[in-house]
């Protein structure tokens, strides 16, 4: 094992210089998730917010209001609005794709239901624009609603670009923007509002955020053709059997022959898969560089998230967003 291996991961170094903040914020979603009078609420929520997630999104919130100077409490209560979204949306996706595991454990529709998920989530959304409200910003509401918003739309493009091989880079990129670089956008966005800091860090902030976002979510796209099941909370391949159109096979099928085109005809749009299949999936990417591309255009989104902290305060928790933002890409090799 490299030191590299045991050095504190980026995340882990905020959650420590965040100690406190994390704590009252951690402390704020187990009292905020509470129910008096539907007890499977706070039952399924704590299945999904307390399985060990990292946390990254409510930390950004919390470095980028202290990295602006703030030194009041509103900040801990959107860091619990922004985990409130994101659990919220992974519950409804969760129904959505009818996934079985979550973080490495069995998600909540498959403990519970359906309908518990779904209106679980729904709770949440509600809490969350609770928090929203009591910091009278506003501005703020305004960030994390429209977030609120361009995640849904992102989330029904992709339901109506599944399994649709016509889905080209763009349409992807409009996708993964919505379901995961919004969140990430408002989440920094918020701290430096929250922190009247000027303009032009409340932009770089937002920029950070939105290309952090993109190369997380690139990243993890890849990993499913060859991560280890550990580093995700499910299998290699995961996507592939549930025939999603990620950015590698997106240009894989640009770049298909007749034959080609006709494998994934069959396996993604018509769904028909057979042993095997999965490996010759790899081959077919491997061939045509698709994977080393995918890699490249996350780096590219891991060097405009950095580009952007250049407009920000020379502070600690700086360096730390940025080597957040190599850790994001260094994940697959």
């Amino acid at each position: 094992m490299s030191l590299a291996d045991t050095a504190p991961k980026p995340h882990d170094r905020l959650r420590d210089y965040l100690g406190a903040d994390m704590e009252a914020v951690n402390s704020l979603i187990r009292t905020r998730m509470a129910s008096e009078h539907a007890p499977r609420i706070p039952e399924v929520t704590a299945h999904l917010v307390e399985a060990g997630g990292k946390r990254i999104r409510p930390l950004m919130t919390l470095a980028a209001a202290r990295l602006c100077g703030y030194a009041d409490k509103d900040h801990q209560k959107l860091a619990a609005t922004v985990e409130f979204i994101h659990t919220a949306t992974l519950l409804h996706d969760d129904v959505v794709d009818e996934s079985d595991r979550r973080r490495g454990r069995p998600t909540a529709n498959l403990l519970w239901d359906n309908k518990s998920s779904v209106l679980v989530g729904d709770y949440l959304f509600s809490r969350a624009f609770q928090l929203m409200v009591e910091c009278g910003s506003f501005r703020v509401l305004d960030i994390l609603s429209n977030a609120s918003a361009t995640i849904a739309e992102g989330e029904v493009l992709q339901l109506t670009a599944a399994q649709d091989l016509r889905t080209d880079e763009g349409i992807y990129r409009q996708v993964i923007r919505g379901k995961t670089a919004a969140l990430f956008e408002a989440a920094t966005e918020v701290g430096g509002v929250i922190a009247a800091a000027p303009e032009v860090q409340v932009a770089a902030l937002a920029r950070y955020g939105d290309a952090l976002g993109m190369s997380f979510q690139i990243v993890d796209d890849l990993l499913d053709y060859g991560g280890a099941a550990g580093d995700m909370g499910k299998n290699t391949g995961d996507d592939f059997r549930e025939r999603k159109l990620t950015l590698p096979v997106i240009k894989a099928v640009a770049k298909a022959d007749d034959a080609e085109r006709r494998f994934w005809i069959r396996t993604i749009e018509k769904g028909r898969q057979e042993e095997g299949d999965l490996d010759h999936a790899l081959t077919l990417l491997r061939r045509h560089g698709t994977l080393e591309e995918t890699r490249e255009e996350a780096l590219c989104y891991r060097d405009a998230a950095r580009a952007a902290l250049a407009d920000l305060p020379d502070h600690p928790l700086r360096d730390m967003l940025a080597d957040l933002a190599d850790f994001v890409v260094e994940r697959v090799n």
